[in-house]
């Protein structure tokens, strides 16, 4: 028996419910995890409204966690009971305990905590594959990361600055522009007093930037797409404000042959290889002190419709967690 955070029915944060849950022995294939940390997401929120659509109900809500190996299924060889185990998967990860694939592991090195490994999986590897495979970051480069003082966005900005770009971050509040300043944005715009589109335009000297990585979606869209330079990136990842409106493909036209993009961090860790070619680099990065990671908040997981609301009300800064 575990205990898990489960969605019955689709709605706000009082329908997690924290319940006994029973859990099989790890499958062929599977290990099973005495989980030391969770992360704290806003895909979580999507799923539990049913923006973004789970398999079936009930569901153990979470993608990304940490933790022990307590036991290992059939044909399980290279993961053994006692490694440090991190990981990023669909569902399941709101639990005190839980089986998972081990082919979709990673060992956390001696030098990343539980509580990091937690939020590098998701957070982490998203700004992987954003910074080096959407768009890759070079010196010299104008970049423009809206809620920069959030989970992604720290992390973000603090290895868009180590790779040599000039970083333009938004927030939402003169404390959290502090700490985006202090982790790598070299201008941060304060959205709800300015036109950031304007700003972006003073700051660059007209130049505008050679990219946009927009996790907030609707309310940012339109000024995103006048941030950009001809034959710029938009680069859409999320719907922190809603989903992005239909549009004409023209409007990438009338704003300079621009290009845009919606990609997820699945389709850059579909194989083993991709996965571990990014948890690499991005525990390299950790380690070597190029990425610091702020974890601001740690709620207990009986605790999870706070950390929702928290989250949902934007109370948060950098990354936050659940501790099972």
């Amino acid at each position: 028996m575990t205990k898990a955070v489960r969605v019955h029915q689709l709605g706000g944060p009082e329908v997690m419910t924290y319940e006994d849950v029973e859990l099989p022995p790890p499958g062929p294939g599977e290990v099973r995890i005495r989980q030391h940390a969770v992360g704290l997401n806003f895909i979580d929120v999507y799923f539990r409204t049913g923006l973004y659509k789970a398999p079936s109900l009930p569901f153990t809500l979470g993608h990304e966690g940490s933790g022990e190996v307590v036991t290992v299924g059939p044909g399980v060889t290279n993961f053994h009971p006692g490694d440090r185990v991190a990981y990023y998967l669909n569902l399941g990860a709101y639990a005190t305990e839980r089986n998972a694939p081990a082919e979709r592991l990673v060992k956390l090195p001696d030098h990343i905590t539980y509580e990091q490994g937690a939020v590098l999986m998701l957070k982490g590897l998203t700004v992987w594959y954003l910074l080096h495979k959407t768009f890759q970051v070079q010196p010299g480069n104008r970049v423009l990361i809206h809620a920069a003082a959030g989970g992604i966005g720290l992390l973000a900005s603090q290895w868009a600055k180590a790779l040599g770009a000039t970083v333009i971050g938004t927030a939402g509040s003169r404390e959290k522009a502090d700490l985006a300043l202090a982790n790598g944005c070299d201008h941060v715009i304060l959205y709800k007093d300015e036109d950031f589109a304007e700003r972006v335009k003073q700051i660059s000297r007209g130049e505008l930037c050679d990219v946009v990585y927009d996790g907030v979606g609707k309310d940012t869209f339109q000024g995103s797409l006048k941030s950009l330079r001809p034959r710029g990136l938009f680069v859409s990842f999320g719907n922190a404000s809603g989903p992005v409106p239909p549009f004409s493909i023209n409007e990438l036209n009338a704003h300079g042959s621009l290009f845009a993009t919606r990609p997820k961090l699945a389709d850059h860790i579909a194989t083993r290889k991709d996965l571990v070619e990014g948890a690499d680099a991005l525990f390299a990065a950790v380690i070597n002190g190029m990425l610091h990671i702020p974890i601001n908040r740690a709620y207990a997981l009986k605790d999870a419709a706070k950390a929702h609301i928290d989250l949902e009300g934007r109370a948060t800064t950098g990354a936050s967690i659940l501790k099972p």
